[in-house]
């Protein structure tokens, strides 16, 4: 076990005594090390860069038409409360003499993700991400999301879904663009 993983076990182990827990019962003994490994996994887009993640896989191509990758799932964490939000994100790119791996969207999606965030903050992040390595004409990111902060404690909304969009370039620019994009990604 790292240093790093037993501190934060020990953490673990303090806040389940704050609740009134004894951390050593059967059921919770191993709990401090379960979740501390959790949270490691949970936030590991901190262990992450975008250079990395790339592995320059942007390739050439003469693709000059939207590009749409649609209800790639997201999983990530308040840091307002460190509680889930779950939902979908769905990326566009006008490409310009360049594309980027399929996967990629997905693995970019997840770095950010795997951070203590905020929905619209992510949505920026992801766009400007896919901007950088494509240097497309436009980018267009859309989250729909549930936030668990909003339906476990609180007003216990249980039907509410954030969205939240990031316009950049052609997208930004152009209705049309705009538009193109908003009605691809409509459920049917």
């Amino acid at each position: 076990m790292t240093d790093k993983l037993a501190e934060l076990a020990g953490h673990y182990r303090e806040i389940l005594s704050g609740l009134g827990e004894d951390p050593t019962r059967e059921g919770l003994a191993d709990t401090p090390l379960r979740a501390a490994k959790a949270m490691q996994f949970l936030t590991r887009g901190y262990q992450q860069s975008l250079d990395e993640l790339v592995n320059k896989a942007v390739f050439e191509s003469a693709m000059d038409e939207m590009v749409v990758v649609q209800d790639i799932e997201l999983y990530s964490m308040c840091e307002h409360h460190i509680l889930p939000f779950i939902g979908k994100c769905h990326i566009a790119y006008l490409p310009q003499g360049k594309v980027l791996g399929l996967s990629k969207f997905a693995r970019i999606v997840d770095m950010y993700a795997r951070r203590l965030q905020i929905q619209e903050n992510l949505t920026r992040q992801i766009a400007e991400a896919i901007e950088s390595v494509t240097n497309a004409r436009g980018v267009a990111v859309v989250i729909e999301a549930q936030h668990m902060c909003m339906m476990m404690r609180g007003v216990e909304k249980q039907n509410s879904l954030m969205k939240t969009s990031m316009m950049l370039g052609a997208f930004r620019k152009s209705q049309a663009t705009r538009s193109e994009f908003l009605n691809l990604i409509q459920k049917r």
